[in-house]
C-alpha cells in the first residue's frame, strides 16, 4: 500500500524559498490503500485509480479504489467504534481533546512533508500550502480540541416538580466528502468538530487529491485514536453515493459543487439523515469610488486569483463604481499580466496549474464564451505553457450580468469587472444569483458599508479585505451555496443531537 517518493522530493528540494522550509524527506512513503479500522487494506474488487501531478500531467501513483463493499466494511467499523460501552464512547471528553491535539502535533511535525505532498498532488504553490493550508489545519484541530470538554447542555427551569436538563450527544456515524481545492484543510474542518463531539467518521477524499488525506489517516492511528473512529476511503462518486445512501450513516457533510450537493439532498431524502453542505459561489466584490485604488486593485486580484481561482468564495464578480471603473480595469489588467505562473515548487510562483484536464478545458471554454458574448478581454485568455494544466491569469471588462462568465462559477483564474452607478443598483445586481456564499465591500464610508452589509444576502461579508477566515468565525452560505455552518461554536451544532431530560421530583425548591 506504499510507494517510496524519495526521488520526487529530492529533485524539488533546491527550488524552495527560504520563507518556508525545504521539503521533508522523512517519512518517504505514500499511503495508497483504504484505511479501515486503523488498518491499511486493498479494495474489495482490486480496482485502483491514478492520481496525477497537475503541473506535468504525469501519474504520481495508483491508489486503491473504494466501492460499495468497502463502504460497508468502513461503516461497520465506525458502528462498532460508536457502540455503547466502546473505548471511544466511554472516553472522557477531555481525553478526546488530548487525542485531537496530539494529531495536530503530528501534523506540525510533518508539516513540510505534507505541504510538499499537497503541492505535488494538487498543484498549489508550496508556500501557500505550507503557510496557508497546513497552518490552517493545525489551528483548526487545536481549536476544536479545546471544545471537546466544553460542549455542555443546560439546566432548564421548567414549571412543576421537575428537574429538566439537556444533553448534547454525538449524532453517530458521519459520512464526510471533501473537495480537491483545499484537500487537507477541508478534511480538518470536518474532522475537528466531529471528533470533538464524539462521533465516528467515514471520509472520502476527492479522487483528484487523495494523498494528503491518506497520510492524515496514518497520523490518526499514530495519535492513538481507537480503531474505527476514523476511516478513509479514496475513490470516485460511486463510493460517495454509497456513503450517502448507507442506512447506518447518520449524517453527511459535503464540500463541493452545488450540482453534487443537490444529488446528496436527494440521496438522503428517504432516510432523512442530517446533512450539511458547503457549496458553490459567485461572490460579489464591491468597490466604491472612495477607496485607495491601488490597494483595492491588489485586494480584488487576490480575491479572485488565490489558489488559481479554485476557491468557492472567489470574488469573481468585481463590481466597480463607474467613477473609477476605467482606471481600475487598467490597473487590474496590469496586475494580472505580472502574476507569475509556473512550477508550484518555485518560491516566486504565485499560481500553479488547475487541478486536471477536465477543469482546464472548462475554464478555457468559459473564457471563449466571454469573448463570444461581447466582454472585452484585457489580460490573458488562453493556456499557459505547453505541459500541465496551466491557464493565463485572465481579466474581462465590460461584463454584463446575463453573460455566462457573470453567472457561472468558473472556478479558475478569470476575473470579471462589472460597472455600477449606485448602491441600490449594485445591491440588486449582487443579489441576482442563486448563490450566497460570500461578498466584500471596499469603502471608507461606514454608512455605505453598513448599508451593503445589511442588504447583501451572503453567509460572510468582508469589509476592506477578502478571504479572511478564522476558526472562531462561522462559515457557510445562503441560498444554493449551502446548508449549515462550519468553524466556530456553530460548527459543533452539525455534529450533536440535543436530548431533553425531565425527571419527576417529590419536592422542588428554587
Amino acid at each position: 500500500m506504499f510507494r517510496n517518493i524519495h526521488k520526487v522530493v529530492k529533485l524539488q528540494k533546491a527550488k524552495f524559498s527560504v520563507a518556508a522550509p525545504a521539503p521533508q524527506t522523512n517519512p518517504e512513503i505514500l499511503y495508497t490503500g483504504l484505511f479501515i479500522n486503523n488498518e491499511w487494506v486493498k479494495s474489495s474488487d482490486g480496482r485502483t485509480f491514478p492520481t496525477e501531478n497537475p503541473a506535468t500531467g504525469e501519474v504520481i501513483t495508483e491508489v486503491q479504489q473504494s466501492g460499495k463493499a468497502d463502504v460497508d466494511k468502513a461503516v461497520k467499523a465506525a458502528k462498532e467504534a460508536f457502540r455503547l460501552g466502546s473505548p471511544w464512547r466511554t472516553m472522557d471528553a477531555s481525553q478526546r481533546g488530548v487525542l485531537i491535539n496530539r494529531l495536530a502535533d503530528l501534523i506540525e511535525r510533518d508539516r513540510t512533508y505534507l505541504a510538499s505532498l499537497e503541492t505535488l498532488d494538487n498543484g498549489k504553490p508550496y508556500t501557500a500550502a505550507y503557510h496557508g493550508d497546513l497552518g490552517g489545519v493545525i489551528k483548526n484541530l487545536r481549536y476544536y480540541a479545546g471544545w471537546a470538554d466544553k460542549n455542555h447542555g443546560k439546566v432548564v427551569p421548567t414549571d412543576g416538580k421537575y428537574f429538566a436538563y439537556t444533553r448534547h450527544e454525538p449524532v453517530g456515524i458521519c459520512g464526510q466528502i471533501i473537495p480537491w481545492n483545499f484537500p487537507l484543510l477541508m478534511a480538518a474542518w470536518k474532522l475537528g468538530p466531529a471528533l470533538a463531539t464524539g462521533n465516528t467518521v467515514v471520509m472520502k477524499p476527492a479522487e483528484q487529491t487523495p494523498l494528503t488525506a491518506l497520510y492524515l489517516a496514518q497520523l490518526v492511528k499514530e495519535a492513538g485514536f481507537p480503531p474505527g473512529v476514523v476511516n478513509m476511503l479514496p475513490g470516485y462518486g460511486d463510493a460517495g453515493a454509497a456513503i450517502v445512501e448507507h442506512p447506518d450513516v447518520d449524517k453527511i457533510a459535503f464540500t463541493g459543487s452545488t450540482e453534487v450537493g443537490k444529488l446528496i439532498q436527494r440521496g438522503v431524502a428517504d432516510s432523512l439523515k442530517r446533512v450539511t453542505l458547503e457549496l458553490g459561489g459567485k461572490s460579489p466584490n464591491i468597490v466604491l469610488a472612495d477607496v485607495d485604488l491601488e490597494r483595492a486593485v491588489e485586494a480584488a486580484h487576490h480575491a479572485l486569483f488565490y489558489n488559481m481561482g479554485q476557491c468557492c468564495t472567489a470574488g469573481s464578480r468585481t463590481f466597480v463604481e463607474d467613477k473609477i471603473y476605467d482606471k481600475f480595469v487598467e490597473l487590474a489588467a496590469e496586475r494580472a499580466k505580472r502574476r507569475v505562473v509556473g512550477d508550484p515548487f518555485r518560491p516566486d510562483v504565485e499560481s500553479g496549474p488547475q487541478i486536471d484536464r477536465e477543469q482546464h478545458g472548462k475554464i478555457l471554454s468559459l473564457i471563449e464564451s466571454g469573448r463570444r458574448q461581447g466582454a472585452r478581454l484585457v489580460a490573458g485568455g488562453g493556456r499557459a505553457g505547453d505541459k500541465g494544466y496551466f491557464v493565463q491569469p485572465t481579466v474581462f471588462s465590460d461584463v454584463q450580468d446575463d453573460m455566462d462568465i457573470a453567472r457561472t462559477e468558473i472556478f479558475g483564474p478569470v476575473q470579471q469587472i462589472i460597472k455600477f452607478s449606485s448602491l441600490e443598483e449594485v445591491v440588486e445586481r449582487a443579489n441576482n444569483t442563486v448563490y450566497g456564499l460570500a461578498a466584500a465591500v471596499f469603502t471608507k464610508d461606514l454608512d455605505k458599508a453598513n448599508y451593503l452589509i445589511q442588504s447583501i444576502r451572503a453567509g460572510t461579508i468582508w469589509v476592506n479585505d477578502y478571504n479572511i477566515f478564522g476558526n472562531q468565525v462561522p462559515f457557510g452560505g445562503f441560498k444554493q451555496s449551502g446548508i449549515g455552518r462550519e468553524n466556530s461554536e456553530y460548527g459543533l451544532r452539525n455534529y450533536t443531537e440535543v436530548k431533553a431530560v425531565v425527571v419527576k421530583l417529590t419536592e422542588k425548591n428554587s
